[in-house]
């Protein structure tokens, strides 16, 4: 359509070559006869099918621009359809290289919680924790801790003494006493 929109233009509104014969101007002009006719006939049919000026078109006309219509939804759908497939594949794509890098993740995940559960049960759960010795206290009313110089983590029921037992049964009837007040 575009290419006859070009060619009406040109005849239309092109200026005409002073050399140009009478027969070469008659021919011209019958094609743009035949332009105009097209696109006057193509300009119809579009709006039949967005719907307009169908009142004058017979029951043979509407089942031609139905079929039409048909054929070009058709089209659309198939299209439609083949991007929709497309775009399924690609995330398809994305999905099992995700789901291999999270495949990645995990195992390297497992084998460094693996590689710290060996060490914990081979008894290096123990962190040395290198400080400073408090400074001396001048008045009587601060006492240095006495620590080790170790960081251990996690509970272990072999370290409490019954000095610490009785200290406990003493201020709680429960035997329960926070870490921090031992």
């Amino acid at each position: 359509m575009a290419k006859i929109l070009e060619k009406y233009n040109s005849y239309t509104y092109g200026a005409l070559e002073s050399g140009q014969s009478e027969i070469d101007t008659q021919s011209k002009y019958q094609e743009y006869l035949k332009l105009k006719a097209k696109v006057e006939v193509l300009q119809h049919s579009q709006r039949h099918f967005l719907g307009e000026n169908l009142g004058d078109l017979g029951s043979k006309e509407l089942e031609q621009v139905e079929h039409q219509l048909d054929f070009s939804l058709k089209k659309i759908r198939s299209r439609k359809m083949q991007m929709m497939i497309d775009q399924l594949s690609e995330l398809q794509t994305k999905e099992e290289a995700l789901l291999e890098t999270n495949r990645n993740l995990r195992r390297k995940l497992e084998e460094s919680s693996s590689a710290i559960r060996s060490s914990w049960e081979t008894g290096e759960q123990s962190i040395p924790y290198n400080h400073l010795p408090p400074p001396p206290q001048s008045d009587g009313f601060f006492e240095p801790l006495h620590c080790s110089n170790s960081l251990q983590m996690g509970y272990n029921p072999s370290n409490i003494t019954d000095e610490d037992t009785a200290a406990g049964s003493a201020i709680a009837p429960s035997g329960f006493i926070p870490g921090w007040m031992l």
